[in-house]
């Protein structure tokens, strides 16, 4: 969970300004699942009026079928939207799946990553004895894109980058 601020939200639009003006990136990928993505798609959306060329674009991690009715729904905040072949046997992976389609599609990769977060222990079943300590899907995904050697951008205050 991120605490959405001025601070943060001001950073935030300087960073996407810079990436628009400075690296001539005009996409935008965005997933769903989280505090930031939609915070992200704000910010966007709102620099959008000021460059309409920029685009964005959806990464579907659910339903690789959708009828008029979801595509319009869908198109009424992004650009465009597709959902990933690699994504069909993902199973519990799925957005695993997504953020790496994301990352391999991206140069740069801005992230909100606390490298102190630790999402809630949890059992692998009801069955299960034991619990175990599960890394953050954040954290999956920064280590994914440091191994593909993106750029990183990482606006949380707390990083140590």
């Amino acid at each position: 969970m991120i605490e959405v601020t001025d601070e943060l939200v001001n950073r935030l639009e300087k960073v996407v300004d810079d990436l628009i003006v400075e690296k001539k990136v005009d996409t935008f990928l965005f997933g769903s699942k989280s505090q930031f993505d939609k915070l992200c798609l704000h910010v966007v959306t709102e620099l959008k009026k000021k460059y309409p060329h920029i685009r964005r674009i959806y990464v579907r991690a659910e339903f690789p079928n959708i009828d008029e009715d979801y595509t319009s729904y869908l198109l009424k905040r992004y650009d465009h939207t597709y959902y990933p072949e690699r994504m069909i046997n993902a199973r519990k992976a799925v957005y695993v799946e997504r953020n790496y389609e994301m990352i391999d599609n991206s140069s740069y990769c801005v992230i909100y990553y606390d490298e102190n977060y630790m999402p809630p222990r949890r059992k692998n079943s009801r069955r299960d004895l034991f619990d175990y300590q599960p890394k953050s899907g954040t954290a999956v995904a920064y280590d994914y894109a440091v191994r593909k050697g993106k750029s990183i951008i990482n606006l949380c205050t707390n990083a140590s980058e």
